[in-house]
């Protein structure tokens, strides 16, 4: 393709994409690499949750940067990576919402996913971004999970190579952007419908989840949020989940 992103290794079946990525983490060969699997037996989500998909419903990829970047800077790349692929989606027919911290929605189901590994030596990182598509719907495998999720066969059909070149040459577009969190954040909160947008938070530890108004993005990567009564907080990337 001509980009920094132009090596992809395939394999058929592996434990965890990104798993694979992060013994890479570093090393030349492994700089602008990315990992495709048909199929996942380990796939993961934030805090630990499972990524299910039956083999041929989604693409599932990891691809990792062609450079490292200032660890002060690392909280951005999810949200980075998000405008990325939800971009390509739209370049495909699929328009998206986002939702804090790393989910893609069509309407109020899952579409799409971000998890991403990282390797950190002093004020450096070298990062990969971990993304899972929901893409061909299968009837009946999807029996079970709770939420329903979407797929890009809902709203239009999608082939899963030319969404993975579009997605990659996004990332290509976006790669220098990474020096500026600032407005990647910005972009990334109107991509999210923010400030405005109501989030139903469930910290950790916490039996009942709660109400709030989302205002934005804070350094950091934590959710600024106004309860009830006009308090505003910052809700940590590490302290909770948003609930659909």
């Amino acid at each position: 393709m001509g980009t920094a992103f132009a090596k992809i290794r395939y394999v058929e079946r592996t434990g965890s994409t990104n798993d694979d990525a992060a013994e890479l983490l570093g090393a030349p060969e492994g700089l602008g690499l990315t990992i495709v699997a048909e199929a996942q037996d380990r796939g993961s989500g934030r805090k630990g949750r499972s990524w299910i998909a039956q083999p041929g419903t989604s693409l599932l990829f990891t691809t990792i940067l062609p450079r490292a970047i200032p660890t002060a800077d690392l909280w951005i790349l999810p949200y980075a990576a998000a405008i990325a692929v939800r971009r390509a989606l739209f370049e495909s027919g699929v328009p998206t919402t986002l939702h804090w911290p790393n989910d893609l929605l069509v309407g109020e189901r899952k579409v799409a996913g971000i998890l991403c590994a990282t390797r950190i030596v002093g004020d450096q990182a070298w990062v990969a971004a971990g993304v899972g598509i929901n893409v061909h719907r299968i009837p009946g495998a999807q029996a079970g999970i709770e939420p329903p999720p979407a797929f890009c066969d809902d709203i239009v059909p999608v082939e899963r190579t030319a969404l993975l070149e579009r997605m990659l040459l996004v990332f290509d577009a976006w790669n220098e952007t990474l020096s500026m969190p600032q407005r990647i954040a910005r972009v990334w909160e109107r991509a999210a419908g923010l400030p405005g947008k109501r989030y139903r938070l469930l910290l950790d530890g916490a039996r009942e989840p709660f109400e709030a108004t989302a205002i934005g993005i804070a350094t950091g990567g934590g959710l600024i949020v106004e309860r009830a009564g006009g308090a505003r907080e910052t809700i940590e990337l590490a302290d909770a989940r948003a609930l659909r």
